[in-house]
């Protein structure tokens, strides 16, 4: 299993909006046809066909998402599906608090901004235990050589007692995370993969290939056999959002749906109405498929403002959209890409400080917000803002709720 680290990757949430995308002003000429995949209207590079899909990953994270997970029913922060587990009694250090060092890609979306405020919450409890004594941190700020440089100076000052690094980049970080590895020091990697293993675990939730099916057979269950879908993606050639299309458009041609149109946005508001507007000006779009949920409140305003009948949509676990959804009561799911990862690296930590297993790959349950439980998420999270993703799993934490309202 451990072999397929590079691939998985955060998300979707990642630094990804800040990016300059490939994007297109216009939908495409011509939308495809019944009998064209969508991978066709899309990059040759992208969808099933492409060299992102590989049948062994995509099968093995469908199937985990019948696994019950081992760990904590009222804790998913601490649940693991299929662990291996990993012996660290030689990494166990002495008594009194530690020094934790913790090099973040960046705080750059609202998905690692509610994170980063849970991993805060969850350090300051163990603080109070004495557990953790400095917490010293860097922000490389979506800059691979910032990065760099600051896991290098992590290992160089030699007083962290355990690494915990969240990549910008797979391939450019590899070098940085293995360094980290010599040093001796516990290594712990979550949120997006590097190509080793060198690391004592890596944490992140199911994976991209999920995230795109679960979206994709939503739509193929809940819409008329012909139906029509436009797929809005953030922008190509990132891991995890690739996986997220290639699964859907394994979905979808397999299935009675006709996708007429695959659109990058750069996950931007203002882009994503004026593309929807401009496919419903061309014909009807029954169903809105998405490979990220920034936005997503944009998209179903442009049908609004059409005066068209909302369609079955895929949105993600961010506020705005899940109030949105229950405003309109359109058919809808709210995929997730779980942001209570955010506490487990603090967590794994503590536990090979200990000396206690944890997973080598540390897979974290990944449950989309159903229409059954909508209205309980938008109790919970009542009070937070709109940029808030509502898994975020830091209900029990002292600083709940101000340290998220206050942002």
């Amino acid at each position: 299993m451990r072999s397929t680290r590079a691939l998985l990757a955060s998300a979707a949430a990642g630094t990804l909006l800040l990016l300059t995308a490939c994007t297109t002003d216009t939908p495409t000429e011509q939308a495809p046809s019944t009998e064209t995949s969508a991978a066709e209207e899309a990059p040759a590079d992208s969808g099933a066909g492409s060299e992102w899909f590989v049948q062994a990953d995509y099968d093995r994270e469908l199937a985990q998402r019948d696994v019950e997970p081992e760990g904590p029913a009222d804790e998913p922060w601490l649940q693991a599906i299929e662990p291996e587990w990993v012996d660290t009694a030689d990494l166990a250090g002495e008594g009194g608090d530690k020094t934790l060092c913790f090099s973040n890609a960046s705080v750059s979306n609202p998905w690692r901004v509610t994170g980063w405020i849970t991993m805060q919450q969850q350090v300051e409890v163990l603080q109070e235990e004495g557990v953790i004594g400095e917490f010293r941190v860097s922000d490389a700020a979506d800059d691979d050589n910032k990065q760099i440089s600051d896991i290098q100076a992590f290992v160089e000052a030699g007083d962290c007692d355990a690494i915990v690094i969240s990549p910008s980049t797979t391939a450019t970080l590899t070098p940085a995370v293995e360094a980290a590895c010599e040093s001796g020091k516990p290594v712990i990697v979550f949120d997006r993969g590097v190509n080793t293993d060198c690391m004592v675990t890596f944490i992140h939730p199911i994976g991209g290939y999920a995230y795109g099916a679960v979206g994709a057979e939503f739509l193929a269950e809940n819409l008329d056999p012909g139906s029509t879908v436009l797929a809005l993606r953030i922008l190509p050639g990132v891991d995890v959002l690739e996986h997220r299309w290639a699964a859907a458009d394994k979905v979808f041609s397999e299935s009675d749906i006709e996708v007429v149109g695959v659109e990058f946005t750069g996950g931007d508001g203002a882009k994503i109405k004026d593309l929807v507007t401009q496919y419903l000006q061309r014909g009807e779009v029954d169903g809105i498929w998405m490979d990220a949920g920034d936005g997503a409140v944009a998209a179903v305003e442009a049908f609004e403002d059409a005066g068209k009948p909302y369609p079955v949509f895929v949105g993600e676990d961010e506020m705005s959209f899940l109030r949105k959804w229950d405003e309109t009561g359109m058919t809808a799911i709210g995929n997730v890409y779980s942001n209570f990862q955010w506490r487990t690296p603090i967590l794994a930590a503590q536990k090979i400080w200990a000396g206690e297993e944890v997973p080598a790959e540390w897979v974290l349950p990944q449950e989309p917000v159903t229409s059954a439980d909508l209205a309980g998420f938008l109790e919970a999270n009542a009070d937070m803002p709109s940029l808030h993703y509502a898994k975020f799993g830091g209900e029990d934490l002292p600083g709940y709720p101000e340290a998220w309202t206050d942002r």
